[in-house]
């Protein structure tokens, strides 16, 4: 046996392990492109998953480029990322989300759009 087929053996064991047995995560809201931002730094004594993802998403990351940069498969960092948005340590957001009504565009230049398009 090699070196590589044993850490292949032993990763059922230590992916139950990261997730505290857990295998799926409470927050169905995250999907492959939601961006997570740290909103804090990683403290002494935390899981190193966690301080990765911390010091990973100072800028906004997506969660299937957590998931790569930290090896794991992304149901396993869903369960993370899960974690630390219940502590506030992230927060998440999907790049699609609804605008607030400030910032949709003017209804009549939509219009002018529409009339446009249908003169095609």
């Amino acid at each position: 046996m090699t070196a590589d087929t044993d850490v292949a053996q032993d990763r059922p064991d230590r992916l139950y392990t990261i997730t505290s047995g857990r295998s799926r995560a409470d927050d169905t809201d995250l999907d492959l492109v939601t961006l997570i931002v740290s909103e804090c730094e990683p403290e002494p004594g935390m899981q190193s998953e966690h301080a990765h993802i911390l010091l990973l998403c100072s800028s906004p990351t997506a969660v299937v480029e957590v998931a790569a940069e930290l090896g794991l498969p992304v149901s396993v960092v869903k369960i993370l990322l899960t974690d630390l948005l219940a502590t506030g340590a992230v927060t998440a957001r999907h790049p699609s989300a609804p605008r607030a009504a400030d910032q949709l565009p003017d209804p009549a230049f939509l219009e002018k759009v529409l009339v446009g398009l249908r003169n095609l």
